[in-house]
């Protein structure tokens, strides 16, 4: 009990310290740049910082790791993608950053004289990245508190069961975030992310350097003793326990596996360029160079959080044991809350394996907020600024009108996301990170490149292209083997959203990445040529001018 009442109490410290920063950004934010923006007043490295804290959620966190602890190294084959995405997302940074002022939409219009069509498929497509997201987040969310404070089933907590945890904590997650984004904009929400960068971090370098010692920083003798305890032998530093395995007798499989691999690679690394919450976040500082730093902040700081990761997967292999971490969670979520309290009780007993566990549960818990509530600000940007302001009000708002519609989006999406989550969460909805990712690849990345590099792009081609790449998603992943069909071979259990026994799935990859992505671009090429409407070139090289210089950015 000394334990779940010190993780408690962190989750509890947490919260309060966030809230005061985001009644003290309440009183400094007043208009749209402050709300939207955070004012632009945040240097290059501080968004990198915030940026980074954006990025890294607690499926980066937790999940990664535990992928590593019960995978090996197909696991850091994760890692990998996340960090390869940031190339991308490099390229584009400065560009989107002077051609945009506060979302997407605002660089897709840049070169359109048709402004309507376009505003409306840039705000849908944000707010269902950014739903989707947000669900699968807050379901974690449920979970990952209820193993967190040592719920199981039939046990009790402050006299609440299990299920009951999990709704109290969806619903008390939802409530921060719409409380961080309705009054305090992007500046509470980019001290918020600082904040959890800095926890996270942290976390990592403490555990890594107490699993590092214990195998006296010798890397080799850690991944040998992982190896040995996984029970797979050398096979667990080879590629091929998860992804692309091959099916002896079975060739169709064999490519199958593959190119699912394929698939969730490429969206991956290409979907994170158009992340709704990524693409704002290059907007809070003063230029693009200043957003072209930020980046590479954040690029150093993903790239040793997730080589830490080695560290800590492995690690969990090897002290902990795959079937003490299956036997808490199958998944592998708490294999880093589980090495924690190992190291922890290794250096201090009992009291340290609490102190280090209640610690790394709270890391857990401010990721998952902070990340909740640069979706939420995304989505309520998009939904005030681009179909508000500019759709409803002709482009010519009030500020204040836009910025109090912003405030109400948040609440909207946010009482949704709360709604879905509640509903959704004892379903396996993990697929739907991966989904989010394939969404903003598949139609958002198609948009923003050939608005930028292809002169003859018009704004039928930016609309068939948003909405083709995300029809194409959600009907391939719906009929998919992650909603039905995927079943145990050895237990026989569901391994899909539906339970056995119910399948109607015909496409066979669980990521729509390798075929939508293709499709979005495809679209957006086709409505070029089907639009009516004429390239303006004068336009496209006013933008040309503006991503590559700054000249005129706001």
């Amino acid at each position: 009990m000394t334990g779940r009442a010190l993780t408690f109490g962190l989750f509890l410290a947490f919260i309060l310290i966030t809230l005061a920063i985001t009644v003290r950004a309440r009183a400094t934010t007043r208009g749209a740049d402050d709300f939207y923006a955070g004012g632009r007043t945040f240097t290059g490295p501080q968004n990198g910082i915030a940026l980074a804290g954006d990025y890294m959620s607690a499926a980066s966190f937790l999940g990664i790791a535990g992928i590593i602890a019960l995978n090996g190294y197909d696991g850091f084959l994760y890692s990998i993608g996340f960090l390869v995405a940031w190339l991308l997302a490099l390229l584009l940074v400065e560009l989107v950053r002077n051609a945009g002022r506060f979302t997407m939409g605002d660089v897709l219009v840049r070169r359109v004289r048709r402004q309507a069509p376009v505003r409306r498929a840039a705000a849908v497509s944000t707010v269902t990245v950014s739903v989707f997201y947000l669900l699968a987040q807050m379901v974690g969310a449920g979970a990952l508190v209820s193993l967190l404070l040592g719920i199981h089933r039939g046990e009790r907590f402050l006299g609440m069961g299990a299920a009951t945890a999990k709704t109290v904590t969806i619903v008390a997650v939802g409530a921060l975030m719409i409380l961080y984004v309705a009054f305090g904009g992007m500046k509470a929400t980019t001290w918020v992310q600082i904040i959890k960068t800095g926890l996270l971090m942290a976390g990592a370098v403490v555990l890594t350097a107490l699993v590092l010692g214990r195998f006296g920083f010798d890397a080799g003798a850690m991944l040998g003793s992982a190896a040995d305890a996984s029970g797979k032998g050398e096979a667990f530093l080879r590629p091929g326990l998860q992804y692309g395995q091959d099916v002896p007798g079975d060739a169709y499989r064999t490519v199958v596996n593959k190119l699912d691999f394929i698939s969730l690679a490429l969206a991956l690394v290409l979907g994170t360029a158009g992340l709704p919450h990524v693409v704002a976040r290059f907007f809070a500082v003063p230029d693009g160079r200043a957003a072209r730093t930020s980046v590479s902040w954040a690029i150093g700081l993903v790239g040793v959080f997730y080589l830490m990761t080695l560290a800590l997967g492995f690690g969990a292999a090897a002290l902990v044991g795959r079937s003490a971490i299956v036997a808490q969670d199958p998944s592998g979520n708490t294999a880093v809350p589980q090495l924690a309290q190992a190291v922890g009780e290794h250096v201090g007993g009992r009291a340290g394996g609490d102190v280090l566990l209640a610690f790394i549960g709270a890391v857990a818990f401010a990721t998952i907020l902070a990340v909740v509530s640069g979706l939420v600000l995304a989505s309520s940007t998009s939904l005030a600024h681009d179909y508000f302001g500019q759709v409803l009000m002709l482009g010519r708002p009030r500020e204040s009108q836009e910025v109090a519609v912003a405030r109400f989006a948040s609440f909207l999406v946010g009482s949704l996301a709360i709604v879905l989550a509640v509903v959704a969460r004892d379903l396996n909805v993990a697929f739907l990170v991966a989904l989010a990712f394939a969404m903003a690849a598949s139609a958002n990345v198609p948009a923003i490149v050939l608005s930028l590099f292809w002169r003859r792009f018009n704004a039928a081609g930016v609309v068939a292209g948003i909405y083709g790449g995300l029809v194409a998603s959600l009907v391939l992943v719906v009929f998919s083997p992650v909603v039905s069909g995927k079943v145990d071979p050895v237990t026989g259990e569901s391994l899909s959203l539906f339970p056995a026994g119910v399948d109607f799935h015909l496409f066979p990859l669980e990521n729509p990445g390798l075929v939508s992505i293709p499709i979005g671009f495809a679209c957006a090429v086709a409505g070029t040529f089907a639009g009516r409407e004429k390239a303006d070139r004068d336009r496209y090289d006013d933008l040309s001018v503006r991503a590559l210089t700054g000249a005129g950015s706001q």
